[in-house]
């Protein structure tokens, strides 16, 4: 059904493209015919780079995929320009319109018709300037109209390329780093500044490989963290194709590890010989399941849900089996792929959940839609009791593009 929606979707963006940058902005011939198969070729990119990675392996997409994905990007802040500037173009078409005299001016004259007679005593004839007067009225409602497409398409271009740009400066860019305080109820002093390296959609794929991986790494060591947390979607393809992209994450140092709990992607392919796989690297899969961090005599519990998508496989979330057995008198931390889940949590006294999925929006305005799906976008906040933080992730999916979403890595300094 998503794909369904999808497909649909860029159908209809490229028609609208095409009606206002194409066929509204040139008269009919041979460079309108052209522009106008160039649009469906690059139609048909999109599609293909959507589609095809699964079928033919992220190796042999790789030349396409970028021209696509770019487009797809470009593609999609075009139509949102457009779309904007859809208002001046209405309050503007009072003023391409022909009068009743002009369309009468140039109305086409039947087959075998004569033309209107002369009224008009010849005495009182207008002089040639006279009568071609309608006609250069009519004439300029033709280029007002043009004037008007033209103008509109230059500006939403423009503004497409640039935002498109700077989006994929900040994708393509190393990710923020950021630093968060995080106060917990019950969390024993000994804990005090204790520093979890939360990252999250990696997305090692056609347009990100090993190393977009290295950089991660080496950004995250450079923390010194105490705990390194993953939560989720690190791959779109096979182990086959990408395990040598995600090997530096058996480099990730810290004193108590490294957790993963699975993202939605994660169940595209071969979810299960990925997780052997970051086992195989020394990598802590939380499948359902919890595990105690202790610093001496003190401690708190660690969890890890799997994600929703994971019921497709008969491997979804199940909260009472991740939780049980806890000390409910210490605090949980639980990494949850999805921060929708946080309801969950909540309903069973988590003290912290850690998440990603939602990439900060990745393309504004999207954020508003991620927001309203997920309940938080990024950043830290409260759910019932329950504190929440959404990493925006590493990487994008996609468009390699991130506009007013840069890509970060988050360390969290727990307070008690």
């Amino acid at each position: 059904m998503f794909g369904v929606m999808l497909s649909a979707l860029v159908a209809l963006m490229h028609w609208y493209i095409w009606k206002r940058l194409v066929k509204d902005t040139m008269r009919r011939g041979r460079a309108r015919r052209v522009l106008t198969v160039l649009v469906v070729v690059l139609a048909m990119l999109v599609f293909a780079t959507l589609t095809l990675p699964r079928l033919i392996g992220v190796a042999a997409s790789g030349w396409f995929a970028w021209p696509g994905y770019i487009w797809f990007g470009l593609v999609v802040y075009l139509f949102l320009t457009l779309l904007v500037l859809e208002l001046p173009r209405l309050a503007l078409r009072p003023w391409t319109r022909r009068t009743p005299l002009e369309a009468t001016a140039t109305a086409p004259v039947p087959p075998g018709a004569s033309p209107p007679a002369e009224t008009t005593p010849a005495a009182e004839s207008p002089q040639p300037a006279e009568a071609a007067a309608p006609a250069r009225s009519a004439g300029q409602g033709v280029s007002r109209r043009l004037f008007l497409a033209r103008s509109t398409g230059l500006v939403a271009s423009t503004a497409a390329v640039s935002l498109t740009g700077v989006g994929m400066a900040n994708a393509l860019g190393p990710p923020d780093l950021l630093r968060v305080p995080v106060r917990l109820p019950n969390l024993d002093p000994a804990f005090d500044g204790f520093r979890i390296a939360v990252v999250s959609d990696i997305h090692l794929g056609p347009l990100s490989g090993r190393a977009h991986s290295e950089r991660i790494v080496r950004m995250i060591n450079e923390t010194s963290p105490d705990m390194v947390a993953i939560v989720g979607d690190l791959a779109d393809g096979s182990v086959d194709e990408l395990g040598p992209a995600a090997e530096p994450l058996r480099d990730l140092v810290s004193r108590e590890g490294t957790f993963f709990v699975t993202g939605n992607h994660e169940y595209f392919e071969e979810p299960f010989v990925w997780l052997r796989e970051l086992d195989r690297l020394g990598l802590h899969s939380l499948r359902n399941e919890n595990t105690v961090i202790r610093r001496g005599g003190a401690a708190f519990d660690l969890a890890g849900v799997n994600d929703i998508s994971g019921r497709l496989v008969d491997d979804g979330p199940d909260f009472d089996k991740a939780l049980a057995g806890r000390d409910s008198s210490r605090p949980t931390v639980l990494l949850a792929h999805q921060p929708v889940q946080v309801s969950e949590a909540a309903k069973r006294g988590v003290a912290l959940q850690l998440s990603g999925h939602t990439h900060g929006g990745q393309l504004w305005p999207f954020h508003y839609i991620v927001d309203a799906q997920q309940g938080a976008v990024a950043g830290l906040s409260t759910v019932d009791g329950t504190q929440l933080y959404v990493t925006r992730g590493a990487g994008f999916w996609g468009p390699p593009v991130r506009v007013g979403a840069p890509p970060d890595i988050t360390v969290l300094s727990l307070r008690s």
